[in-house]
Protein backbone atom coordinates (compact mmCIF):
# COMPACT_ATOMS: atom_id res chain seq x y z
CA UNK A 1 0.00 0.00 0.00
CA UNK A 2 1.23 3.43 -0.54
CA UNK A 3 1.63 5.65 1.80
CA UNK A 4 0.26 9.73 1.24
CA UNK A 5 2.46 12.32 1.91
CA UNK A 6 1.45 16.17 1.40
CA UNK A 7 4.79 17.47 1.06
CA UNK A 8 6.60 16.44 4.18
CA UNK A 9 7.53 13.45 5.54
CA UNK A 10 5.03 10.62 7.64
CA UNK A 11 6.15 10.07 11.18
CA UNK A 12 5.15 6.72 10.48
CA UNK A 13 7.86 6.11 7.24
CA UNK A 14 11.70 5.40 7.79
CA UNK A 15 12.25 5.25 4.22
CA UNK A 16 15.11 7.89 3.74
CA UNK A 17 14.38 11.60 3.19
CA UNK A 18 17.33 13.32 2.19
CA UNK A 19 17.59 16.65 1.98
CA UNK A 20 18.49 17.20 -1.55
CA UNK A 21 14.79 14.92 -1.76
CA UNK A 22 13.26 17.26 -0.22
CA UNK A 23 14.29 20.78 -1.59
CA UNK A 24 14.33 19.61 -5.55
CA UNK A 25 11.41 16.93 -5.84
CA UNK A 26 7.79 17.27 -4.12
CA UNK A 27 7.18 13.92 -2.97
CA UNK A 28 3.62 12.97 -3.38
CA UNK A 29 3.61 9.30 -2.37
CA UNK A 30 5.70 6.54 -1.04
CA UNK A 31 5.54 3.09 -2.37
CA UNK A 32 7.38 -0.14 -1.21
CA UNK A 33 8.22 -3.01 -3.82
CA UNK A 34 10.67 -5.93 -2.51
CA UNK A 35 13.24 -3.61 -0.57
CA UNK A 36 13.28 -0.92 -3.25
CA UNK A 37 11.15 2.72 -1.87
CA UNK A 38 9.50 4.56 -4.56
CA UNK A 39 9.08 8.10 -4.62
CA UNK A 40 6.33 9.52 -6.71
CA UNK A 41 5.61 13.08 -7.81
CA UNK A 42 7.53 16.45 -9.69
CA UNK A 43 11.26 17.18 -10.22
CA UNK A 44 11.71 20.78 -10.08
CA UNK A 45 15.25 20.65 -11.94
CA UNK A 46 15.83 18.40 -15.03
CA UNK A 47 16.03 14.52 -14.21
CA UNK A 48 19.77 14.57 -14.83
CA UNK A 49 20.41 16.77 -12.43
CA UNK A 50 18.62 15.53 -9.76
CA UNK A 51 19.88 12.36 -10.33
CA UNK A 52 23.26 13.72 -9.47
CA UNK A 53 22.12 15.55 -6.41
CA UNK A 54 20.38 12.43 -5.56
CA UNK A 55 23.39 9.64 -5.62
CA UNK A 56 25.96 10.76 -3.03
CA UNK A 57 24.14 11.42 0.15
CA UNK A 58 21.34 7.76 -0.99
CA UNK A 59 24.96 6.02 -1.45
CA UNK A 60 25.99 7.41 2.41
CA UNK A 61 21.93 5.59 3.41
CA UNK A 62 22.92 2.68 1.81
CA UNK A 63 20.68 2.92 -1.31
CA UNK A 64 21.70 3.19 -5.31
CA UNK A 65 18.89 5.67 -6.56
CA UNK A 66 17.75 6.37 -10.10
CA UNK A 67 15.50 9.20 -11.62
CA UNK A 68 12.27 7.40 -13.93
CA UNK A 69 8.88 8.69 -15.71
CA UNK A 70 6.28 6.48 -15.36
CA UNK A 71 2.57 7.82 -16.80
CA UNK A 72 3.76 11.14 -17.31
CA UNK A 73 4.52 11.13 -13.51
CA UNK A 74 8.17 10.96 -11.83
CA UNK A 75 9.85 8.95 -9.75
CA UNK A 76 12.61 8.59 -7.76
CA UNK A 77 13.70 4.49 -6.86
CA UNK A 78 15.94 3.35 -4.27
CA UNK A 79 17.24 0.55 -4.08
CA UNK A 80 19.01 -1.30 -0.97
CA UNK A 81 22.99 -2.29 -1.64
CA UNK A 82 22.61 -5.60 0.05
CA UNK A 83 19.46 -6.70 -1.67
CA UNK A 84 19.92 -9.71 -3.62
CA UNK A 85 23.27 -10.67 -1.68
CA UNK A 86 21.95 -12.82 0.95
CA UNK A 87 22.01 -16.20 1.31
CA UNK A 88 24.56 -18.86 -0.62
CA UNK A 89 25.10 -18.06 -3.78
CA UNK A 90 24.41 -21.33 -5.44
CA UNK A 91 24.32 -20.55 -9.05
CA UNK A 92 27.99 -19.16 -8.47
CA UNK A 93 29.03 -21.91 -7.03
CA UNK A 94 26.67 -24.69 -9.77
CA UNK A 95 28.75 -22.82 -12.16
CA UNK A 96 32.02 -23.13 -10.98
CA UNK A 97 32.61 -26.63 -9.70
CA UNK A 98 30.87 -27.17 -13.46
CA UNK A 99 33.46 -25.31 -15.23
CA UNK A 100 36.23 -26.87 -12.43
CA UNK A 101 34.96 -30.48 -14.10
CA UNK A 102 34.76 -29.19 -17.48
CA UNK A 103 38.36 -28.05 -17.32
CA UNK A 104 39.71 -31.10 -16.11
CA UNK A 105 38.08 -32.93 -18.48
CA UNK A 106 39.27 -30.80 -21.65
CA UNK A 107 42.74 -30.51 -19.75
CA UNK A 108 43.55 -34.29 -19.03
CA UNK A 109 42.24 -35.37 -22.73
CA UNK A 110 43.49 -32.28 -25.02
CA UNK A 111 46.22 -31.09 -23.23
CA UNK A 112 47.88 -33.92 -20.82
CA UNK A 113 47.19 -36.51 -23.42
CA UNK A 114 44.97 -38.74 -21.47
CA UNK A 115 43.24 -41.44 -23.42
CA UNK A 116 39.72 -41.65 -23.12
CA UNK A 117 39.70 -45.22 -22.64
CA UNK A 118 42.06 -43.99 -19.32
CA UNK A 119 39.20 -41.56 -18.15
CA UNK A 120 36.59 -44.27 -18.92
CA UNK A 121 38.48 -46.92 -16.82
CA UNK A 122 39.01 -44.17 -13.97
CA UNK A 123 37.39 -41.00 -14.51
CA UNK A 124 39.97 -40.03 -11.86
CA UNK A 125 42.46 -39.42 -14.04
CA UNK A 126 41.34 -35.67 -15.30
CA UNK A 127 42.87 -34.79 -12.13
CA UNK A 128 46.47 -34.86 -13.60
CA UNK A 129 45.50 -31.87 -15.51
CA UNK A 130 44.42 -29.66 -12.29
CA UNK A 131 47.55 -27.26 -13.42
CA UNK A 132 45.83 -26.38 -16.29
CA UNK A 133 42.65 -25.52 -14.26
CA UNK A 134 44.12 -23.89 -11.42
CA UNK A 135 46.08 -21.68 -14.66
CA UNK A 136 42.78 -21.11 -16.59
CA UNK A 137 40.49 -20.52 -13.71
CA UNK A 138 43.51 -18.52 -11.86
CA UNK A 139 43.29 -15.90 -14.39
CA UNK A 140 39.56 -15.72 -15.39
CA UNK A 141 38.97 -15.29 -11.56
CA UNK A 142 41.48 -12.65 -10.82
CA UNK A 143 39.95 -10.67 -13.83
CA UNK A 144 36.28 -10.86 -12.25
CA UNK A 145 37.25 -10.43 -8.34
CA UNK A 146 39.34 -7.43 -9.72
CA UNK A 147 36.08 -5.90 -10.70
CA UNK A 148 34.44 -7.16 -8.14
CA UNK A 149 36.28 -5.74 -5.39
CA UNK A 150 36.54 -2.42 -7.16
CA UNK A 151 32.58 -2.32 -6.91
CA UNK A 152 32.43 -3.33 -3.50
CA UNK A 153 34.91 -0.37 -2.77
CA UNK A 154 32.58 2.16 -4.61
CA UNK A 155 29.49 0.46 -3.12
CA UNK A 156 28.30 -0.58 -6.06
CA UNK A 157 25.98 -3.77 -6.26
CA UNK A 158 27.94 -6.02 -8.07
CA UNK A 159 27.34 -9.94 -7.92
CA UNK A 160 30.15 -12.91 -7.42
CA UNK A 161 31.29 -14.13 -11.15
CA UNK A 162 30.07 -16.45 -12.83
CA UNK A 163 32.25 -18.95 -14.64
CA UNK A 164 30.81 -20.35 -17.83
CA UNK A 165 31.55 -24.18 -18.78
CA UNK A 166 32.63 -24.92 -22.27
CA UNK A 167 34.36 -27.83 -24.07
CA UNK A 168 37.36 -27.37 -25.99
CA UNK A 169 39.70 -25.84 -26.61
CA UNK A 170 39.69 -24.34 -23.26
CA UNK A 171 36.91 -26.34 -20.70
CA UNK A 172 35.53 -22.95 -20.39
CA UNK A 173 33.40 -19.27 -22.16
CA UNK A 174 34.90 -17.28 -19.57
CA UNK A 175 33.53 -15.38 -16.57
CA UNK A 176 31.55 -12.70 -16.12
CA UNK A 177 29.88 -10.60 -13.21
CA UNK A 178 26.22 -8.55 -12.86
CA UNK A 179 26.15 -4.92 -11.93
CA UNK A 180 23.01 -3.52 -10.85
CA UNK A 181 21.97 0.01 -10.91
CA UNK A 182 23.48 3.20 -12.43
CA UNK A 183 27.00 3.66 -11.80
CA UNK A 184 27.39 6.76 -9.70
CA UNK A 185 30.23 8.40 -11.14
CA UNK A 186 32.90 8.27 -13.99
CA UNK A 187 35.79 7.32 -11.36
CA UNK A 188 34.13 4.83 -9.79
CA UNK A 189 33.32 3.43 -13.34
CA UNK A 190 37.03 3.44 -14.71
CA UNK A 191 37.66 1.86 -11.42
CA UNK A 192 35.74 -0.80 -11.47
CA UNK A 193 36.08 -1.38 -15.46
CA UNK A 194 40.01 -1.21 -15.42
CA UNK A 195 40.26 -3.10 -12.16
CA UNK A 196 39.61 -6.87 -14.05
CA UNK A 197 42.59 -6.08 -16.60
CA UNK A 198 45.09 -5.36 -14.19
CA UNK A 199 44.44 -8.33 -12.03
CA UNK A 200 43.89 -10.26 -14.41
CA UNK A 201 47.13 -9.11 -16.13
CA UNK A 202 49.33 -9.97 -13.69
CA UNK A 203 48.03 -13.20 -12.71
CA UNK A 204 48.41 -14.03 -16.51
CA UNK A 205 51.87 -12.65 -16.35
CA UNK A 206 52.52 -15.01 -13.32
CA UNK A 207 50.68 -18.19 -14.85
CA UNK A 208 53.22 -17.65 -17.91
CA UNK A 209 56.19 -17.53 -16.03
CA UNK A 210 55.18 -20.32 -13.76
CA UNK A 211 54.31 -22.36 -17.02
CA UNK A 212 57.82 -21.30 -19.00
CA UNK A 213 59.27 -22.62 -16.04
CA UNK A 214 58.12 -25.50 -15.97
CA UNK A 215 59.41 -29.21 -17.80
CA UNK A 216 57.88 -29.48 -20.99
CA UNK A 217 55.62 -32.96 -21.83
CA UNK A 218 56.01 -35.02 -24.23
CA UNK A 219 52.76 -36.08 -27.00
CA UNK A 220 52.50 -39.60 -26.90
CA UNK A 221 54.11 -41.41 -29.77
CA UNK A 222 50.37 -42.36 -31.59
CA UNK A 223 49.30 -39.18 -31.05
CA UNK A 224 52.72 -37.32 -32.22
CA UNK A 225 52.86 -39.50 -35.57
CA UNK A 226 49.13 -39.37 -36.47
CA UNK A 227 48.10 -37.16 -39.36
CA UNK A 228 45.33 -34.59 -39.74
CA UNK A 229 44.51 -30.84 -38.64
CA UNK A 230 45.25 -29.66 -34.99
CA UNK A 231 44.82 -25.84 -33.62
CA UNK A 232 47.86 -23.99 -33.78
CA UNK A 233 47.68 -21.73 -31.02
CA UNK A 234 50.26 -18.52 -31.86
CA UNK A 235 52.33 -16.46 -29.35
CA UNK A 236 51.02 -12.86 -28.43
CA UNK A 237 53.85 -10.30 -28.38
CA UNK A 238 53.64 -10.12 -24.91
CA UNK A 239 53.96 -13.75 -24.52
CA UNK A 240 57.08 -14.29 -26.33
CA UNK A 241 58.36 -10.92 -24.13
CA UNK A 242 58.07 -13.06 -20.91
CA UNK A 243 59.51 -15.90 -22.69
CA UNK A 244 62.86 -14.05 -23.96
CA UNK A 245 63.38 -12.15 -20.59
CA UNK A 246 63.26 -15.87 -18.65
CA UNK A 247 65.32 -17.12 -21.52
CA UNK A 248 62.57 -20.13 -21.76
CA UNK A 249 61.44 -21.73 -24.87
CA UNK A 250 57.73 -22.00 -26.26
CA UNK A 251 58.14 -24.59 -28.95
CA UNK A 252 61.29 -27.21 -28.96
CA UNK A 253 63.02 -28.53 -31.99
CA UNK A 254 62.81 -32.36 -30.36
CA UNK A 255 60.15 -34.39 -31.81
CA UNK A 256 57.40 -35.26 -29.53
CA UNK A 257 58.10 -32.10 -26.87
CA UNK A 258 55.26 -29.18 -26.01
CA UNK A 259 55.23 -26.29 -23.43
CA UNK A 260 53.76 -27.52 -20.92
CA UNK A 261 50.22 -26.82 -20.30
CA UNK A 262 49.97 -24.22 -17.91
CA UNK A 263 51.30 -21.84 -20.54
CA UNK A 264 47.80 -22.21 -22.10
CA UNK A 265 46.64 -20.36 -18.96
CA UNK A 266 49.15 -17.48 -19.84
CA UNK A 267 47.64 -17.66 -23.45
CA UNK A 268 44.07 -17.59 -22.29
CA UNK A 269 44.58 -14.73 -19.53
CA UNK A 270 46.14 -12.68 -22.92
CA UNK A 271 43.68 -13.21 -25.29
CA UNK A 272 40.57 -12.78 -22.72
CA UNK A 273 42.08 -9.60 -21.34
CA UNK A 274 42.53 -8.33 -25.37
CA UNK A 275 39.27 -9.12 -26.15
CA UNK A 276 37.87 -7.00 -23.03
CA UNK A 277 39.57 -4.28 -24.04
CA UNK A 278 37.46 -3.70 -26.76
CA UNK A 279 36.05 -0.09 -25.74
CA UNK A 280 32.65 -1.32 -26.84
CA UNK A 281 29.92 -1.35 -24.76
CA UNK A 282 29.49 -2.72 -21.81
CA UNK A 283 32.84 -4.65 -22.44
CA UNK A 284 36.20 -3.44 -19.53
CA UNK A 285 37.33 -0.91 -22.35
CA UNK A 286 34.19 0.75 -22.66
CA UNK A 287 33.68 1.28 -19.18
CA UNK A 288 37.06 2.67 -19.20
CA UNK A 289 37.34 4.51 -22.79
CA UNK A 290 33.57 6.31 -21.45
CA UNK A 291 35.05 7.25 -18.02
CA UNK A 292 38.03 8.65 -19.90
CA UNK A 293 36.53 10.44 -22.57
CA UNK A 294 32.85 11.04 -21.52
CA UNK A 295 30.09 10.85 -24.35
CA UNK A 296 32.32 10.56 -27.12
CA UNK A 297 33.02 7.28 -26.28
CA UNK A 298 30.48 6.15 -28.46
CA UNK A 299 32.10 7.30 -31.12
CA UNK A 300 34.98 5.32 -30.81
CA UNK A 301 32.60 2.31 -30.33
CA UNK A 302 30.90 2.47 -33.72
CA UNK A 303 34.40 2.23 -35.04
CA UNK A 304 35.70 -1.05 -33.51
CA UNK A 305 33.36 -3.27 -35.65
CA UNK A 306 34.68 -2.15 -38.67
CA UNK A 307 38.06 -2.30 -37.63
CA UNK A 308 37.49 -5.80 -36.42
CA UNK A 309 35.95 -6.41 -40.11
CA UNK A 310 38.64 -5.02 -42.05
CA UNK A 311 40.97 -7.32 -40.30
CA UNK A 312 39.39 -10.76 -40.94
CA UNK A 313 39.22 -8.91 -44.70
CA UNK A 314 42.51 -8.53 -44.86
CA UNK A 315 43.55 -11.95 -43.58
CA UNK A 316 40.57 -13.77 -46.00
CA UNK A 317 41.23 -11.37 -49.04
CA UNK A 318 44.97 -10.88 -48.76
CA UNK A 319 47.03 -12.90 -47.09
CA UNK A 320 44.77 -15.99 -47.88
CA UNK A 321 43.52 -17.49 -44.81
CA UNK A 322 40.07 -19.60 -44.85
CA UNK A 323 37.44 -18.98 -42.07
CA UNK A 324 38.92 -21.35 -39.63
CA UNK A 325 42.31 -19.33 -39.53
CA UNK A 326 41.07 -16.82 -37.36
CA UNK A 327 39.35 -14.94 -40.07
CA UNK A 328 35.84 -16.29 -38.65
CA UNK A 329 37.06 -15.52 -35.07
CA UNK A 330 37.26 -11.47 -36.37
CA UNK A 331 34.53 -11.79 -38.41
CA UNK A 332 32.58 -13.05 -34.90
CA UNK A 333 33.41 -10.30 -32.52
CA UNK A 334 32.94 -7.69 -35.36
CA UNK A 335 29.03 -8.54 -34.94
CA UNK A 336 29.30 -9.13 -31.74
CA UNK A 337 30.80 -5.84 -31.03
CA UNK A 338 28.19 -4.41 -33.00
CA UNK A 339 25.55 -5.85 -31.04
CA UNK A 340 27.31 -4.37 -27.75
CA UNK A 341 27.76 -1.26 -29.36
CA UNK A 342 24.11 -0.86 -30.08
CA UNK A 343 23.17 -1.32 -26.45
CA UNK A 344 25.58 1.24 -25.65
CA UNK A 345 27.41 2.06 -22.76
CA UNK A 346 27.27 2.72 -18.82
CA UNK A 347 26.14 6.19 -18.36
CA UNK A 348 27.33 7.50 -15.02
CA UNK A 349 25.48 9.79 -12.80
CA UNK A 350 27.99 11.95 -12.10
CA UNK A 351 30.16 13.33 -15.50
CA UNK A 352 33.14 15.22 -13.76
CA UNK A 353 36.46 14.18 -15.34
CA UNK A 354 38.50 11.15 -13.70
CA UNK A 355 41.72 13.09 -13.63
CA UNK A 356 45.62 12.59 -15.30
CA UNK A 357 46.46 9.76 -12.49
CA UNK A 358 43.24 7.77 -14.26
CA UNK A 359 43.95 8.67 -17.68
CA UNK A 360 47.15 7.49 -17.66
CA UNK A 361 46.50 4.64 -15.89
CA UNK A 362 43.88 3.58 -18.70
CA UNK A 363 46.59 4.62 -20.95
CA UNK A 364 49.23 2.19 -19.50
CA UNK A 365 46.34 -0.37 -19.25
CA UNK A 366 45.52 -0.40 -22.83
CA UNK A 367 49.21 -0.03 -24.12
CA UNK A 368 49.56 -3.36 -22.25
CA UNK A 369 47.10 -4.90 -23.64
CA UNK A 370 48.19 -4.11 -27.17
CA UNK A 371 50.72 -6.50 -26.39
CA UNK A 372 48.43 -9.31 -26.25
CA UNK A 373 46.82 -8.97 -29.97
CA UNK A 374 48.05 -10.79 -32.83
CA UNK A 375 46.67 -11.11 -36.47
CA UNK A 376 45.77 -14.65 -36.61
CA UNK A 377 45.88 -15.79 -33.14
CA UNK A 378 44.54 -19.66 -34.23
CA UNK A 379 44.52 -21.49 -37.00
CA UNK A 380 43.97 -24.81 -37.80
CA UNK A 381 47.06 -26.65 -39.97
CA UNK A 382 47.64 -30.09 -41.29
CA UNK A 383 50.17 -32.32 -40.09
Amino acid sequence: MPEHEDGGMSATTDAPRPEPLRTFFRVDEVHRDDGRVRYVGESYIPERTLARKLVPPFREAGYDVSVESANGRQVVVATPFGRGREGVPWINLALFVATVLSTLFVGAYGWFYVGWTEITANPLTVLQAWPFTAAVLGVLMTHELGHYAAGRYHDVDVSLPYVIPFVFPFGTLGAVIRMRGRMPSRKALFDIGVAGPIAGLVATVVVTVIGLSLDPIRVPATVADASGTVIQFNNPPLLSIIADLLGQPTSYEEPGLTAHPVVIGGWVGMFFTLLNLLPVGQLDGGHMVRAMVGPRQETIASLVPAALFAVAAYLYFWRGFGIDQSVGLWAFWGVFSLVIAFNGPANPTDEARIGWPRLAVGVATFAIGALCFLLVPIQVVTT
